[in-house]
């Protein structure tokens, strides 16, 4: 069985290097827009009988882009795939899973349930919001981690450091850096207010007098890693603050918050699109195309990926 990819407008530079990983080329795809809107999408190559990954993080603007990806995976399920996974670097809306309210949708559980509609049979994606995403889907998930690669750039640095979480869904998350780097962890306790304002409460572990590495799954606007920077400051840390989280989607402001508040690093991979470095904050991306290549080339093997996936 022939493997294929092919991949959608989110991140063409990522599915570009997977490719070149297994030494072949992307397959020739067609997006086109009609005069009212209407997104129209088309594969070039024949898929019958293949094993097809379609490589499409559901990044900003998420409707284009899943809507991108359902339209491929119907348009290889109707092309005669013999298999079909989705390989979802940043998986959108993982955050909307459960209700903060009573009249509020779990979007997340949507998404899985229009994913799973479209056809598509297994899900690969990367340092999931939460793990228990993958008891959303009635198709096999394999959670993988970009810890490794990402402690492996953070530099060696002051001599006292400590990481951080910058809330306490970043717990687990911050151990294993901890692990992966043999630092002390700590915890800051937060309240979110809005999208882009959160209220510190107080922090757990020993901070003053080190240079914290504060860690997360991804950054949107940076209010969250601002509020943690106030907090540590005035717990007395050194003012040496290192940025580490997988999914750099850094909207709006964001680059310019984080370099206003001392950032002196600021180290994401390329799940979505790359930002640009700034004179003012130096940004280091560190591309997981070895791992998703790795992760697919087993999985079109019938191999394990036991090494690569998140333990909690």
């Amino acid at each position: 069985m022939k493997l294929t990819l092919l991949t959608g407008s989110a991140n063409p530079q990522l599915a570009e290097a997977v490719a070149l990983h297994f030494g072949t080329r992307l397959g020739v795809t067609s997006l086109h827009r009609f005069p009212d809107g209407e997104l129209h999408v088309a594969v070039r190559d024949s898929l019958r009988g293949e094993d097809v990954y379609v490589v499409q993080p559901t990044a900003p603007p998420f409707e284009r882009h899943l809507l991108e990806l359902l339209l491929l995976a119907d348009t290889c399920r109707r092309a005669g795939a013999r298999r079909l996974t989705a390989v979802i670097p940043y998986f959108g809306y993982a955050r909307q899973d459960r209700r903060a309210g009573g009249r509020e949708p779990v979007g997340a559980r949507l998404i899985a349930d229009i994913l799973v509609t479209a056809g598509i049979e297994r899900i690969v994606a990367l340092d999931l919001h939460s793990p228990t995403l993958e008891g959303f889907f009635s198709v096999p998930l394999e959670h993988l981690t970009a810890v490794p690669a990402l402690a492996r750039a953070v530099d060696d640095g002051a001599d006292s450091r400590v990481v951080v979480a910058p809330d306490l869904g970043a717990a687990r998350l911050a151990d294993r850096y901890g692990r992966a780097l043999e630092l002390p962890v700590a915890l800051i306790h937060k309240t979110r207010i809005t999208g882009e304002q959160v209220e510190v409460r107080g922090i757990t572990g020993q901070v003053a007098g080190y240079a914290p590495i504060i860690v997360d799954d991804m950054i949107s606007t940076g209010a969250t890693v601002a509020a943690a920077i106030a907090a540590l400051r005035n717990a007395g840390c050194r003012p040496e603050f290192t940025v580490v989280a997988t999914h750099g989607l850094l909207v709006g402001d964001a680059l310019a918050r984080l370099a206003q508040n001392g950032v002196r690093q600021l180290i994401v991979t390329d799940s979505v699109a790359p930002p640009s470095a700034t004179a003012a904050l130096p940004v280091r991306v560190v591309t997981i195309a070895p791992l998703m290549a790795e992760a697919i080339r087993r999985l079109h093997e019938d191999g394990s990926l036991a090494d690569l996936l998140v333990h909690c």
